[in-house]
C-alpha cells in the first residue's frame, strides 16, 4: 500500500521511516511517556512501534511521521492507531520536546481527520486518553471532539473523546 503524503501550512505528514524510531524510543524511555502507553525498554518500544507502522499494510492506516516543512526536522508522529484489542481506530499523537506547545499536533491531527473522512469515508474517530493527561484532553476538545462517558476506552477509566468527521469541510 502506498502511504499518502499530507501537507499543511507548516507540516509534512509522511510514511514512517526507520530513523523515526530513535525519537520514538527516546520518548518512551522517558517520564514523558507516563500517559502514553507508559515507559518501555527499547526492545518493547521497537515491537510496539513496528506494530503501529504495520497498521498501514494490514489495515490501510497508521502513524504519519511529522516533519517541519521549512527545515525538514522531525517533530513527532500523528496518526490512526488500532493495535489488537483496541475498541476501534484511535486518533493519536506525540511530539518531540522541542516541538511541543506550537500547535503542531492540532494542525497535523486536523489533516489526519480530513484524510480519514475523504479517503476512508469514516464518520468518526476517537481519542483514548489517560484521565491525568490534561494537555491531550484539552487538545482533543480543541479539535472539536466531545467526551463520551459511556464509550469504551483502551484502559478502564480512559477519557474517550469522539470526533464527528461529518462536520468537517468537504
Amino acid at each position: 500500500m502506498e502511504i499518502p503524503v499530507l501537507q499543511t501550512a507548516r507540516l509534512t505528514l509522511r510514511a514512517p521511516k526507520l530513523a523515526d524510531f530513535e525519537h520514538w524510543a527516546q520518548f518512551f524511555a522517558s517520564d514523558r511517556a507516563e500517559f502514553e502507553r507508559g515507559r518501555m525498554p527499547r526492545g518493547q518500544a521497537w515491537r510496539v512501534w513496528a506494530s503501529d507502522v504495520a497498521g498501514w499494510s494490514l489495515r490501510g492506516y497508521g502513524p504519519f511521521g511529522l516533519d517541519d516543512r521549512q527545515t525538514g526536522a522531525y517533530l513527532g508522529e500523528v496518526g490512526i492507531y488500532q493495535p489488537d484489542g483496541y475498541p476501534g481506530p484511535e486518533l493519536g499523537w506525540f511530539l518531540v520536546p522541542a516541538a511541543e506547545g506550537r500547535g503542531y499536533a492540532a494542525e497535523a491531527a486536523r489533516a489526519v481527520m480530513g484524510w480519514a473522512r475523504q479517503s476512508l469515508g469514516w464518520d468518526r474517530l476517537v481519542n483514548f486518553i489517560d484521565p491525568r493527561n490534561a494537555r491531550s484532553i484539552a487538545l482533543g476538545l480543541r479539535l472539536g471532539g466531545t467526551i463520551d462517558p459511556e464509550a469504551e476506552g483502551e484502559d478502564p477509566g480512559d477519557v474517550v473523546i469522539v470526533h464527528d468527521l461529518t462536520r468537517l469541510a468537504a
